[in-house]
């Protein structure tokens, strides 16, 4: 959306009146005349049900370095945080300290003033630690209002037994994957080689990536999810489905597609560091040797995954920033970040992190930071994460057969155009 005179103005008046008027931290300054940390740090965590544990006794471990700074843990779904931030936020009543923010929000937030910028506290301390791809997601307009705390990437998961029992090695691109599927199928009557992920958008980039395209260029700021590549990866998700090398489905699709996967109804997903711990839960995995991970299959235009990940962010709205820029250093800290890898096999964001014997030893951190290195970068811009909907949108329309693929690729760049006022 284009921003004139009147809006960044409103958004600096707005950014001004939260720093006066104060969030939901703490009602004490954030230091005391000594100089220690107090008050209340609130941390709205966004993380998993497999996670979440985990995130809250290293959140609450901040206590122990400043006794008397009380950290409020809050988890909250990933699929109501966004807009409840920004109700929040916006609303200046309720906001938290210091949130767990998705890589394409970072941006979006700081461009509406929500976000404190944290160059010269800190919270950004020792930057030259911070992956060169990770630390991308934390800027706008040349600022930082963030810190990365995980990266990540997608992958081809697999039940190396259901594989090996239908003869079949894993697939390296889109038509192996439909001659594996076939034989699983063949071997095993009622299970499906793979579970597509119809209702999430970003499932959707591997294939477009695949097909050598994007959503969009942010540089030259021209729509490119209308070409020809764009097409073909509306197809690709279309002829799994109809060629039942695929099962998919519209609604809650998270919770089907896992628990497809780890009862053993499908022999493989896409997914990515994020699902390893709920998906070794499952039956098929108490060998916890039996998850296999791959490069996610290819398309005609080679592989392609996108990169994710997790950033900290500091509501700039806080009435305990002092406190709040620690509270995002430690969480993000190489001694965190440690830990998060060793209980949840999630990709650091810190250099220093990958020689610690316990991370370099793990054979998901073994897969992934290859594939990571390799991710296609998203456009870090304030839509970037209104670019999702018109393809849910025209996801659900191709998969139910309702449109067509070159359609749903028109109309997905028409919603983008309308959006992106000076992109072409």
């Amino acid at each position: 959306m284009r921003r004139g005179i009147a809006a960044t103005a409103l958004v600096a008046g707005l950014a001004m009146t939260m720093a006066a008027c104060g969030g939901d931290g703490g009602t004490e300054g954030a230091k005391k005349g000594s100089g220690e940390l107090s008050g209340t740090v609130t941390f709205w965590d966004t993380s998993n049900e497999a996670e979440k544990a985990t995130y809250r006794a290293l959140a609450e471990g901040f206590t122990k370095l400043h006794p008397k700074v009380k950290v409020k843990y809050v988890n909250v779904p990933f699929g109501e945080a966004n807009a409840k931030f920004k109700n929040a936020a916006g609303g200046n009543s309720g906001a938290p300290d210091v949130m767990r923010t998705e890589v394409a929000w970072v941006a979006d937030f700081a461009s509406l003033g929500y976000l404190a910028p944290l160059d010269g506290t800190r919270a950004v301390e020792n930057q030259v630690d911070w992956l060169p791809q990770a630390a991308a997601s934390t800027k706008f307009n040349d600022k930082t209002y963030a810190v990365p705390q995980v990266i990540d990437t997608m992958a081809l998961f697999y039940n190396k037994k259901m594989l090996k029992e239908a003869g079949v090695q894993v697939p390296k691109n889109i038509e192996e994957l439909k001659a594996v599927s076939a034989k699983i199928s063949a071997k095993t009557p009622g299970r499906t080689g793979l579970y597509l992920r119809g209702d999430d958008p970003y499932w959707f980039l591997s294939f477009l990536y695949g097909e050598g395209g994007d959503l969009v260029d942010a540089k030259a700021k021209r729509v490119t999810i209308d070409d020809a590549s764009g097409v073909k990866a509306y197809k690709t998700i279309k002829d799994l489905v109809d060629s039942k090398a695929a099962i998919t489905d519209a609604s809650d699709g998270w919770n089907n597609m896992q628990n497809a996967f780890k009862s053993g109804k499908v022999a493989m997903m896409l997914n990515g560091p994020w699902a390893i711990e709920d998906a070794r839960s499952g039956a098929e995995f108490k060998d916890r040797s039996n998850l296999g991970i791959a490069p996610v299959p290819a398309g005609s235009g080679g592989q392609g995954s996108p990169q994710g990940g997790w950033n900290l962010s500091v509501y700039a709205g806080s009435q305990n920033l002092d406190a709040s820029y620690e509270f995002a250093r430690y969480m993000s800290s190489a001694s965190v970040q440690q830990q998060t890898t060793e209980k949840l096999s999630l990709l650091p964001t810190r250099l220093s992190v990958y020689v610690k014997p316990s991370v370099a030893k793990n054979e998901m951190v073994q897969f992934f930071k290859p594939a990571v290195d390799k991710a296609v970068e998203r456009p870090w811009i304030p839509q970037g994460n209104a670019l999702f909907e018109p393809v849910r949108l025209q996801m659900a329309n191709v998969l139910s057969g309702k449109t067509t693929p070159d359609k749903a690729a028109q109309e997905t760049g028409d919603a983008y155009r309308k959006l992106l006022k000076d992109y072409k």
